[in-house]
């Protein structure tokens, strides 16, 4: 059946999609708690949202693209479309956690079972969260092609070395997508080719990963990495190895549209 408002705080969606009124009504009840006056106390102190990813997490909304078997609402992209272009509507920040629904594209369709059942309930919970993306490197500009990231197979899964730059919301996540190239650039058919996705647990890198932020007029950090030996299980691998930049592009294509919606939101403000 539909979602029901319990309180002042709609719990999460269920499996039959929301339709777009019901989205923007409850969103927009649900930002009142949220005034111009705390996105100006956030900015002026330079600080991450965390009360309002909080209980926008707890009242379901990031989770929409879940699937249901995972304990998320088994939404479509056009109600999590409807939701961050109604949270800017409202003068709210969505860009500070669009990255757990944009990130989740690659996983849910190319990631293992094992995957899903470890991370998605978690996820849909907030027990953890995943807001961070690591595609960029200062000397590939914007051909990903380029990348210079490389895990070297090992015994037991992959030693990685590398740098990343614009990964944002580091900080704030505990899981990290992280692409890197697993046979060198001259030794594949297609550029596209020998790349691979991996889903790094961030509580488990120590020292091994190091991130330096870097000063931007947003809020919600971002930051460049330096990745040394940085040792990931078999596990970690989503789908296949060499496939990864197909499996980036999975996520990226959804993202355009959520990030559209934003701007959008932006506009209505």
């Amino acid at each position: 059946g539909r979602s029901q408002l319990v309180g002042e705080q709609m719990t999460a969606p269920t499996s039959t999609l929301l339709d777009e009124r019901e989205i923007r009504e409850a969103i927009g009840e649900f930002c009142g708690r949220f005034p111009a006056s705390y996105w100006r106390m956030i900015d002026r102190e330079g600080r991450y949202p965390d009360e309002f990813v909080r209980e926008l997490t707890e009242a379901g909304w990031l989770a929409c693209m879940i699937p249901v078997e995972y304990g998320g609402g088994g939404q479509g992209l056009a109600q999590a479309a409807w939701i961050l272009e109604e949270i800017n509507h409202a003068g709210g920040n969505s860009a500070a956690c669009h990255a757990q629904m944009y990130t989740l594209g690659p996983i849910l369709r190319h990631g293992s079972e094992q995957q899903k059942l470890t991370y998605l309930p978690r996820l849909a919970s907030g027990e953890l969260r995943l807001q961070s993306f690591a595609v960029t490197e200062p000397d590939a500009g914007s051909d990903t092609t380029k990348i210079s990231t490389y895990a070297q197979r090992v015994a037991g899964g992959y030693r990685i070395n590398g740098r990343k730059i614009f990964t944002s919301r580091y900080q704030h996540s505990d899981l990290l997508l992280l692409l890197a190239r697993t046979t060198p650039v001259a030794e594949v058919r297609k550029r596209t080719d020998g790349l691979s996705l991996f889903l790094v647990d961030l509580r488990e890198s120590g020292d091994q990963i190091r991130a330096t932020p870097i000063e931007t007029m947003v809020n919600h950090e971002t930051n460049e990495l330096l990745i040394d030996d940085l040792m990931v299980p078999e596990s970690s691998l989503i789908g296949e190895a060499g496939r990864g930049f197909h499996y980036v592009l999975s996520g990226l294509n959804a993202e355009r549209v959520l990030v559209a919606s934003e701007a959008i939101g932006d506009g209505h403000f």
